[in-house]
């Protein structure tokens, strides 16, 4: 599986050409983008951790029965285009076509002509994003997320302020409900808020805030397995859920993106490193 790694004035930088991921971003030597210790780099495996593109669809789909997990760019083998490192700091780009994915398990439920682009842009700042083209005769509809998994200390000591007053669906409890003042993870966590604002992700182990902006994202999923669900799966360490949560800008269910014939849509993720603060 091939891999690109680049030093940035701050730190390194990590991709691979299969999903388009960017699968590490150090800054001072300390990771901002988590990736397990157990992650597979296998073709046609999902790389636990980074960020990984998930399109046509987001977990089964809205249908809830599509497959693979995600859709099929996330393991797809996407082109690199664009490689550049300066002083600015490391640019890269990949394309994925209809033509590109023919045959591949999973494009079977979303049988259209297109063309997306991924870009990764890291300087001080890592930026993520993705770019549909609809280059069919018909519009159609898509899912997509970038499912940005963040390093942290310790979640259960981690707060997220940014999502007070958004409603959310708990895929946990099956329910919907609102968010109310900052959020604490206390168990397995994996919600949908309908909100498209920036996400600051205060963190007094390691004395930082990650803030996550996110573009044409009208949800934000917030996710941690936590203990049980973490130790069931072959690719995440049992105590790894400590160190990770995932804030990952989103367009899915009745957010899903309608693109005509000749449109295109960009979602995107940018993530900045700061000092600790409002703890």
């Amino acid at each position: 599986m091939e891999a690109r790694t680049h030093r940035t004035g701050t730190g390194t930088v990590r991709a691979h050409d299969q999903g388009a991921q960017l699968t590490e971003w150090r800054v001072g030597g300390v990771p901002v983008i988590w990736v397990s210790a157990l992650a597979r780099y296998a073709e046609g495996q999902p790389i636990r951790g980074g960020v990984p593109v998930c399109w046509p669809w987001f977990g089964p789909g809205r249908s809830g029965d599509l497959s693979p997990a995600h859709g099929f760019a996330r393991t797809a083998p996407w082109r690199l285009v664009d490689e550049v490192v300066d002083d600015a700091g490391v640019r890269l780009a990949w394309e994925l076509s209809s033509a590109d994915t023919a045959g591949r398990s999973g494009t079977e439920r979303f049988p259209h002509t297109f063309r997306a682009r991924v870009e990764v842009r890291v300087t001080d700042r890592a930026t993520v994003s993705l770019t549909v083209r609809n280059e069919d005769s018909a519009a159609f509809d898509y899912e997509a997320a970038l499912h940005t998994y963040l390093h942290v200390g310790d979640i259960r000591r981690v707060r997220l302020t940014g999502l007070d007053g958004a409603h959310y669906f708990d895929k946990v409890l099956r329910a919907g409900a609102t968010q109310h003042g900052d959020l604490v993870c206390t168990g397995e966590t994996d919600r949908v808020h309908t909100s498209d604002g920036p996400v600051a992700v205060h963190d007094p182990v390691l004395g930082r805030t990650l803030t996550v902006e996110k573009a044409s994202s009208p949800h934000t999923v917030v996710w941690n397995p936590w203990a049980e669900k973490a130790a069931a799966m072959e690719d995440f360490g049992d105590r790894e859920w400590t160190e990770m949560v995932c804030v990952e800008a989103a367009a899915v269910g009745d957010g899903a993106v309608r693109l005509e014939p000749g449109a295109e849509h960009t979602l995107s993720t940018t993530v900045r490193v700061g000092p600790l603060h409002g703890s």
